[in-house]
């Protein structure tokens, strides 16, 4: 741990903590770093770091996941993705295929990607035969595919959208009643792109702390050190604590381009339901590109009734921050990153992975 993190974490010791505090980070990349950091071991006993919904693997519909498995396998086409999709299991019988991974098993041209840039040389690369990205993500991978479209992508490249925003999955815990926590950090990537100002509402209606944190100890303990200052003093505001990066108003350029190319509409989120104004979709001046056009009859709607987490699997509940990840009924027991059961311990974003690899090992 660096200097400026044990001046953090010494900060925060010194503070008068007189009752438990809950604070949710909503991204993987934070829990990755706390869990990596054993920041949850060194912190107060009163604090309670709460992993929060910042895995799109996790929360991706399953009706999005076996339309992308229906085309690759009826299609002659390259369908590409990013990699931990590949993984995710649909609910049907296990005589049938049920992720891509075993689609591309059988014989259909699945290609993991790590970055929409590879999408564009994939089809450069074979302009005589379709190519479909199945684009799955939040905000800060949205935007790349956004940029991709607007600055004009290639003719046989079409894009199965199953993009969501961030900060609606908060806004749905909080107005439930029962969100469960008492204070927020705030995903700094998602900020670099959006700006900090989609997290004022947690201030202005929730009247919670909040702090926008970086990646590395330094950020994160710097934003928990924040939103307990604010907790003690009854004083919330939305502080940035990764201003090397996060600046208002976000990339003005990236909004720019997820404005021209996407619309914002009502969303499913898998194992929680719909979610308002949480989703993107194509623009109708970019319906070329659609997937869900260029291939049509392969959605099912029937997959919405059956878009829940497998039988047994927690996943939703660990993505809401209702249940930690040792906590899940099969975690460590039918679910390990051998043979994961639920996205979470499929994902790098997952916080059940992020725990397994940071040596929890069984659950409660």
């Amino acid at each position: 741990m660096s200097n400026k993190a044990q001046i953090w974490l010494e900060r925060i010791r010194q503070l008068r903590l007189t009752s438990p505090i809950k604070i949710m980070n909503v991204c993987g990349g934070h829990e990755r770093s706390i869990t990596m950091a054993g920041l949850r071991g060194a912190l107060p006993e009163q604090i309670e770091l709460i992993p929060g919904p910042g895995c799109p693997v996790c929360i991706c519909p399953e009706e999005d996941i076996f339309e992308a498995i229906q085309i690759a396998l009826h299609e002659e086409a390259i369908l590409i993705a990013f990699g931990d999709m590949l993984r995710v299991p649909v609910n049907v019988a296990n005589t049938k295929v049920r992720t891509l991974e075993q689609a591309k098993a059988t014989g259909a041209d699945i290609r993991p990607i790590s970055s929409p840039l590879e999408a564009i040389s994939i089809a450069k690369q074979n302009p005589h035969k379709p190519v479909i990205f199945f684009a799955a993500g939040f905000e800060t991978t949205t935007a790349p595919v956004a940029s991709m479209l607007v600055q004009g992508a290639p003719k046989n490249l079409s894009i199965l959208l199953s993009g969501r925003l961030t900060w609606p999955a908060v806004a749905m815990l909080l107005s439930s009643g029962q969100a469960g926590f008492d204070a927020l950090v705030a995903p700094g990537h998602v900020a670099t792109v959006m700006g900090p100002e989609e997290w004022q509402f947690v201030v202005d209606q929730h009247h919670l702390p909040t702090a926008v944190a970086g990646f590395n100890p330094d950020s994160l303990l710097a934003a928990i050190y924040s939103v307990l200052r604010q907790h003690l003093e009854s004083q919330p505001f939305l502080d940035n604590c990764y201003p090397e990066l996060v600046r208002p108003g976000g990339n003005v350029t990236a909004k720019g381009q997820l404005q021209t190319a996407m619309q914002v509409a009502d969303a499913t989120w898998r194992g929680i339901g719909v979610i308002p104004q949480s989703g993107f979709v194509l623009k109708k001046a970019y319906s070329q590109h659609d997937a869900r056009l260029r291939f049509p009859g392969y959605a099912d709607d029937a997959r919405k009734r059956a878009g829940l987490m497998p039988s047994g699997c927690d996943c939703a509940q660990v993505v809401l921050g209702q249940l930690y990840p040792d906590q899940c009924r099969l975690y460590g027991k039918a679910c390990t990153p051998r043979n994961p059961v639920g996205p979470c311990m499929i994902s790098d974003e997952g916080a059940c992975r992020i725990w397994w690899s940071g040596g929890v090992r069984h659950g409660r």
